[in-house]
């Protein structure tokens, strides 16, 4: 679906339309950039949740050339993928080379965690390599992203404006070439000027600065376009099912709709205990003792909490949460 700049401009509510409008600004003045490094133009990340939608159509208002790039999991709700297939069939969709369980048996590494986010790392945070990358994270979303920029570079060499970034880049290259100037760099080849390589990227987050209820507004006032399903079922976000980052409640919801998630890592976990612990009885009475079964379904129920070790286990097996005050005076 294509739509009309102005009349989708129109459609804004006053305080939302100058943000919108520097949205579609800063993809245009990156527009050269991008189609240096890319023929296709912009690298958009998209997950098919409601961010990465405001950015695919904010991209398509702009009129720049982009391609988005969906990076499956293996653990991706179904109802996501089919959504971004029905209603977004330009999206690229890009099957994992492994699953996320046998990464981590790989790895020796047990489960990604909020520290360790090693999953992003394996199976999305390279893809688009060497490109000018779009992608939706917004500053309403965690205080850690509230610190971000609206343009940055993957290595962190680099997080400012466009602007900003324009003379930083002038920099980089006048450090490989100090007799250039910026007549000749516009005439030069990108292979010789470029400041990213390899698995860097340049990241620009045009909807860094929308706060929830703006990007609702625009998919359902402005652009009038469908949203996943999960939204209507009570998910406030949508991700990897039993995401680190999301909180204890969310994950047990998503379990109960997908519970072939919790079999697969329980499955995942013997396999490393397995291969790499063995019948090591100190290990096991660290998971409260009980058979093979039991204390992989503990490691699990500890994982899923997002707590210390120290704590889970307390709560799970010293019942610390007892109002012992309160038992005598029953």
């Amino acid at each position: 679906m294509t739509h009309d700049i102005k009349e989708v401009l129109a459609r804004c509510k006053p305080s939302f339309k100058e943000k919108l409008e520097r949205s579609i600004e800063l993809l245009r003045n990156a527009k050269d950039l991008a189609l240096k490094y890319s023929d296709d133009g912009f690298y958009l990340a998209f997950s098919g949740g409601k961010d990465s939608q405001c950015l695919y159509h904010v991209a398509e208002l702009a009129g720049v050339p982009f391609k988005a790039h969906m990076n499956l999991t293996s653990v991706d709700p179904p109802q996501v993928i089919m959504f971004v297939k029905r209603q977004y069939p330009s999206v690229e969709l890009h099957k994992p080379v492994d699953s996320i369980y046998n990464i981590a048996y790989k790895r020796k590494f047990l489960l990604p965690s909020r520290i360790i986010r090693w999953c992003c790392a394996e199976l999305k945070e390279g893809r688009g390599a060497g490109t000018v990358t779009l992608t939706g994270i917004r500053k309403a979303e965690s205080t850690k992203r509230a610190k971000r920029s609206a343009v940055e570079v993957s290595n962190r060499s680099f997080s400012g404006e466009l602007d900003q970034f324009f003379k930083w880049q002038m920099e980089q290259i006048k450090a490989k070439l100090p007799n250039i100037n910026q007549d000749q760099f516009a005439e030069q080849d990108i292979s010789e000027v470029r400041c990213v390589n390899g698995k860097d990227k340049i990241i620009i987050n045009p909807i860094m600065d929308w706060s929830d209820r703006e990007v609702w507004h625009f998919l359902n006032d402005v652009v009038k376009v469908p949203h996943c399903e999960l939204y209507d079922m009570g998910w406030h976000r949508i991700g990897c099912i039993c995401c680190p980052m999301a909180n204890y409640n969310h994950k047990v919801a998503e379990l109960k709709m997908f519970p072939h998630v919790k079999r697969n890592w329980i499955k995942a976990i013997k396999n490393i205990r397995k291969d790499y612990i063995g019948d090591n009885m100190i290990v096991n009475n660290y998971w409260g003792g009980g058979t093979e079964d039991e204390q992989c379904e503990q490691i699990f129920n500890w994982w899923i909490s997002g707590k210390p070790y120290d704590e889970w286990y307390a709560e799970t097996f010293l019942q610390l949460k007892i109002d012992f005050d309160k038992e005598k005076h029953l």
